[in-house]
């Protein structure tokens, strides 16, 4: 399989050989013959488009939008809803929240089917000095062993996956064909900052009654690792995002202004009374949470999860995970099989960072009267968000840390889809029709807010579908695959193709 641009290499043709040679024999579709002749059509285009659609993840990566230095805003929301708009979506509407606002719009079809779309227009905070290349400038950069990238913050998480769907309906636009499917877009500003306000966008009367009529919501993703290889997730870990602060005034003790350290001697730390209560917080092994209670709830892997990260360890390699985490060992030094297991079934408390009085050069010699540390705990099945604060909050209390503060400021419930979903058998179907076997795998380990979906009052089927590779997200170089010399992994043309190939078998 291979969809690279500059190589020469027909999608057309690959998709009539892929007829030919009864790849799609398996896929029932209503009038086959007609969609095929449709798909084939918009399929042309998306080479064609090529250019402009990489001009269009450079510009929306010239404008990052960032929740939690509220930066871009308004530009953010219009930006996006302008993108909508040119794709095709109708009654496109920036969404007010309390927060940052939604976009929300429709493209009828006129089908029977109706799926649902969700988008973050949001990026992670970055440092240009970390960077090989500009963050913002979107550049093109060779990429050994794979071929030419985009590389900049929102590359991959998510503007890279989301621009080669929005490519995919401007080859409909271009082809004069319609959708086999009818589309409702939702989109958030804070997916960034654990998605506190998206559910009061979910929660707008006529969002909500546009949403029901969806067989599920999928995120286009870029889901290939550098073999080519796919994973499909059936879920996603939920997330509490929070700080703990100790303060000198707060707590009674220390100091309520910064002083000389020599002082230390004779006045108390806010600083480590903070590494004392964090301390309690994980267990003696320095990984595991001891907070009480916080496994009480966490549904077991079931026979058929087990399963599927026991094929997942025999087809993956650990050698290859290792080096790209930077790692040589897992924690506890689990084989393989077992850290996987703990990746999918344990809940964590994690120090994303940890800050107190002067970290700049040299030393300052304070006794700072104030600490924080920024904390987020991933969940399992059937841990809550609410719940699991409440732990935290009592844990501390008990532990005669009850002054400091628990601040959250984002996050939400475990999502899970169920493996015969329509949404997640037409992503299998399109897979296997490209000549590819993806792995079903329990749950991803990060988290997005596909519980405002599966949960109530919609329950509908959720997850991520799209070819094309990318990494490098929360983190300096971020990259998404535009041109691709690896004959196993899809650039952009090759994602936007999937999604117009996965559309049709939603259909």
């Amino acid at each position: 399989m291979n969809y690279r641009h500059d190589t020469g290499v027909d999608r057309r043709e690959f998709l009539l050989g892929a007829l030919a040679g009864g790849l799609v024999a398996a896929v029932p579709l209503s009038g086959r013959a007609a969609d095929n002749a449709a798909m084939t059509t918009v399929l042309a285009q998306v080479p064609k488009l090529h250019d402009e659609s990489v001009k269009r993840l450079q510009d929306w990566i010239a404008l990052p939008s960032i929740a939690a230095e509220n930066r871009n805003f308004p530009q953010g929301p219009e930006y996006m809803a302008q993108l909508a708009r040119d794709a095709g979506f109708s009654s496109v509407e920036v969404i007010p929240t309390s927060g940052k606002p939604g976009v929300f719009g429709t493209l009828d079809a006129g089908a029977s089917a109706t799926v649902g779309i969700y988008f973050m227009y949001d990026v992670k905070q970055f440092d240009p000095s970390e960077w090989s290349s500009p963050p913002l400038e979107g550049r093109l950069v060779e990429m050994p062993g794979l071929g030419r990238v985009c590389m900049g913050r929102g590359a991959v998480n998510q503007k890279g996956p989301e621009s080669a769907f929005l490519g995919a309906l401007h080859a409909f636009k271009t082809a004069g064909t319609k959708l086999p499917v009818n589309l409702v877009l939702v989109c958030e500003g804070e997916e960034e900052i654990g998605s506190p306000h998206f559910g009061e966008v979910v929660r707008e009367a006529r969002v909500t009654a546009a949403l029901k009529n969806c067989i599920g919501v999928f995120m286009p993703a870029a889901s290939q690792e550098r073999d080519g290889s796919v994973e499909i997730s059936l879920g996603a870990k939920g997330v509490v995002e929070l700080e703990l602060v100790s303060s000198g005034e707060r707590w009674g003790r220390g100091p309520k202004h910064d002083i000389h350290s020599s002082l230390e001697a004779a006045v108390d730390s806010p600083t480590w009374h903070l590494v004392q209560a964090l301390n309690t917080l994980i267990k003696p092994d320095g990984h595991t949470p001891a907070v009480e209670g916080f496994f009480a709830k966490a549904k077991p892997l079931t026979p058929a999860q087990l399963q599927m990260i026991k094929i997942a360890a025999a087809r993956r390699s650990e050698t290859d995970m290792q080096e790209q985490l930077g790692v040589k060992h897992w924690a506890g030094d689990k084989g393989y099989y077992d850290a996987l297991v703990a990746l999918e079934s344990q809940p964590t408390i994690n120090i994303e960072g940890l800050v107190g009085g002067y970290t700049g050069p040299g030393g300052k010699t304070i006794l700072p009267h104030r600490a924080v540390a920024k904390i987020d705990m991933r969940l399992v099945p059937d841990m809550t968000a609410a719940g699991t604060l409440e732990l935290l909050k009592e844990h501390l209390a008990k532990h005669g840390y009850s002054d400091i503060e628990v601040n959250m400021s984002g996050g939400y419930d475990p999502t899970q889809t169920s493996p015969d979903a329509r949404l997640i058998q037409a992503q299998v179907a399109t897979y296997h029709k490209l000549g590819l076997d993806p792995l079903l795998w329990p749950r991803g380990a990060g988290s997005w807010p596909g519980c405002i979906f599966t949960g109530p009052p919609l329950n509908l089927a959720a997850g991520h579908f799209g070819l094309g590779h990318g990494t490098g997200a929360h983190a300096p170089n971020e990259y998404f695959l535009i041109d691709s010399t690896n004959s196993k992994v899809a650039g952009i043309d090759g994602a936007s193709s999937s999604f117009v190939e996965y559309l049709y078998a939603l259909a």
